[in-house]
């Protein structure tokens, strides 16, 4: 029942996404590629669209979107600790292989999203455009560059955990990859894959406690990548310690604060991350009734559970996360919805407010963007629309 109602859900939120992607088509001028980042980027997507690959398709918006950015350069935030003069460089020098849309973690997922349309839309975006790009990204000489900048010294946090749970998702998606580029670009990665294993497993003992924030230094989301991947790269010894982890630090939580949410520039959910967390851990049964503790005020009465956030500026990238809290807290809902019962009582709810921000969140991908958030929020948006947190 509940892949019916879902395959149906789809349907309806492809149509809608498609006629909002083919409003701002008709009455926006083209994109501009804006290396400085201090304008508007009028994000009509499809027309700067690869060659040959029809504009009736949201694939090819969103390939296209980390195809414009992860080898443009500037604008670029680089993060991370300069012990002497020899860590200023480029970022292309310090970081070859990630080094464009912005910074290290939004490269990460840019390279992911292409790998993501690879294995999941080949027929909707340029193939041939995509494999020449990761190609000029994945060589060795690039994953030797970035393990010493990643080795370097007082380095240890670099990216924890956001980056470094990207980079698996990254591995995992190569993985399960029919392109037969994949085998190569993914043991051109293993080195680089092998260390930040080893530097999670050495955190996840240390860590006291786990970090409840709505940005990137939060541990729920990064979690649910990181156990993603260890299943499908057969890490068991990885996946039995992070599970027990995550069970130490959210399996006793009750009545999340909800309504405290959202931070004014957070893009997750502290409650809906951890919630879409558990259900990786726990039983169908067992997972329910944490779910009824964890949320209280969510039942099949309650009339308005969660609104979408409002962005006031998208030229702020802070204030920009918004957009994509609105996309993220969708997939995390369709993800509690998925470890559900079919006739679970709170589904209408979480039906009506995961259409809600699905809409809201589709809208700022569809509509007009700044590089503050057109160099990330594609793959926000292609993690949801072909639910990579449940296939």
């Amino acid at each position: 029942m509940f892949k019916i109602k879902k395959l149906v859900r789809c349907t309806l939120a492809f149509a809608t996404a498609f006629a909002t992607h083919n409003a701002f088509a008709s009455s926006s001028p083209t994109i501009e590629a804006n290396n400085k980042g201090s304008a508007g980027v009028n994000q009509t997507l499809v027309a700067n669209a690869p060659t040959g690959v029809s504009n009736s398709n949201y694939e090819s918006v969103f390939a296209n979107l980390a195809l414009h950015c992860i080898h443009q350069e500037f604008p670029n935030v680089v993060k991370h600790m300069m012990n002497d003069g020899d860590d200023v460089k480029a970022p292309s020098q310090l970081y070859p292989a990630f080094y464009g849309c912005l910074d290290w973690h939004s490269s990460v997922h840019g390279h992911w999203l292409l790998v993501r349309m690879l294995n999941t839309a080949q027929d909707g975006v340029n193939k041939d455009e995509i494999i020449e790009k990761l190609n000029i990204s994945f060589t060795a000489a690039n994953i030797q560059g970035e393990l010493v900048s990643l080795n370097r010294e007082n380095n240890a946090s670099f990216e924890r955990p956001y980056g470094l749970a990207w980079f698996l998702q990254l591995t995992a998606e190569l993985r399960q990859s029919t392109v037969p580029e994949a085998k190569v670009w993914l043991s051109t990665l293993l080195p680089l894959e092998k260390e930040i294993v080893s530097r999670v497993s050495a955190w996840l003992p240390k860590l006291a406690y786990p970090i409840r924030t709505g940005e990137h230094s939060q541990t729920a989301f990064a979690f649910g990548l990181m156990l993603d991947w260890a299943k499908t790269s057969g890490n068991k010894e990885f996946e039995a310690q992070l599970t027990a982890r995550v069970k130490d630090y959210y399996q006793a939580d009750k009545q999340c604060p909800l309504a405290y949410e959202p931070s004014g520039q957070d893009f997750l959910s502290p409650c809906l991350a951890e919630a879409d967390l558990m259900r990786r851990v726990m039983a169908k049964k067992d997972y329910s009734q944490w779910l009824s503790a964890f949320f209280p005020d969510l039942t099949a009465k309650t009339s308005s559970w969660l609104a979408p956030a409002t962005v006031t500026d998208k030229t702020d990238g802070k204030l920009a996360h918004l957009d994509g809290l609105n996309i993220s807290r969708a997939w995390m809902i369709e993800g509690i919805m998925s470890a559900l019962p079919d006739n679970d009582a709170r589904l209408p709810v979480l039906e009506k407010t995961l259409k809600a921000h699905r809409e809201a969140g589709l809208n700022a991908v569809f509509g007009d963007m700044h590089y503050m958030g057109s160099h990330w929020l594609g793959s926000f948006a292609s993690y949801l629309e072909t639910q990579r947190g449940i296939n």
